[in-house]
């Protein structure tokens, strides 16, 4: 424990500014969305009510990967993306959950897998039929889940990012190798990675925003931010607000009575 209060401190020295983007831009990173479209569309909303209040900046939204699986509207949750694109600057990072879908389309083993953390709630949302579905052989899935998706779909996923470098912040899925320089990093623990990232208390390159490992609140520890709220078990979507060297949050949130709210 001593160390790692140390750490945080040996992170900055005194006088040195404090991590940043450049003037003029304001950044929205949204954590793991896994199918809640009604969280998802919530927060964009607050997300542009946000940067419109605010004043002039070029904003930019970068959602952190796992759009897809566990929760019931995967396919939904890419088309808003994909639409939100057309009206706004919004980047996407590949998470460890769009590595498996794309995967799943040739590999039968990678699709079983896939299947088993959410990837059923993806197929259904995408029309595939659930009785046709629950009699089907995991070759018969995948030639479903081949006619449900689309190419142009497959290759809109396939196109999102490994990493997005802002300023002092580097945007990432999951994490980073910490005995591998930043750019350095293998796609792999860009989605994957838990420890050794997790428990690192040392200073990075750049501070880094990840999503994939819940946590009740967001994490900012110094050197690393999680967002990762756990929307589809928490019915909580978190998204970190980066200007200047300030850091402050937006989220949306499901009550007990169902109503979606913001703040």
């Amino acid at each position: 424990m001593l160390q790692f209060i140390r750490s945080l401190f040996a992170a900055r020295e005194p006088d040195a500014p404090l991590p940043g983007v450049p003037a003029g831009q304001r950044i929205y990173a949204v954590g793991d969305i896994h199918g809640r479209l009604d969280l998802f569309a919530a927060l964009a909303e607050a997300i542009e009510t946000d940067d419109a209040a605010q004043g002039r900046a070029t904003s930019t939204v970068i959602l952190l990967g796992d759009l897809v699986d566990r929760g019931p509207e995967s396919a939904g949750v890419v088309s808003f993306a994909r639409a939100w694109q057309q009206l706004r600057r919004v980047r996407i990072l590949t998470g460890n959950h769009e590595e498996m879908f794309l995967r799943s389309f040739v590999s039968v083993d990678i699709l079983r897998h896939f299947l088993r953390h959410g990837g059923r709630e993806t197929l259904l949302s995408y029309g595939v039929s659930r009785k046709k579905y629950n009699i089907a052989t995991i070759e018969e899935v995948q030639e479903l889940m081949r006619e449900a998706v689309s190419d142009a779909e497959r290759a809109f996923i396939a196109g999102f990012e490994d990493t997005i470098s802002i300023g002092d912040y580097l945007f990432v899925h999951a994490g980073v190798d910490p005995q591998v320089p930043l750019g350095q990093q293998k796609p792999s623990d860009l989605r994957w990675i838990r420890e050794p990232f997790l428990s690192h208390a040392e200073p990075f390159e750049q501070v880094v925003v990840h999503g994939h490992t819940i946590s009740d609140d967001p994490v900012d520890n110094g050197v690393r931010i999680g967002i990762d709220t756990g929307a589809y078990i928490t019915n909580r979507l978190t998204a970190l607000v980066l200007e200047g060297d300030e850091r402050r949050y937006i989220a949306a949130w499901q009550d007990e009575d169902g109503a979606i709210r913001t703040g």
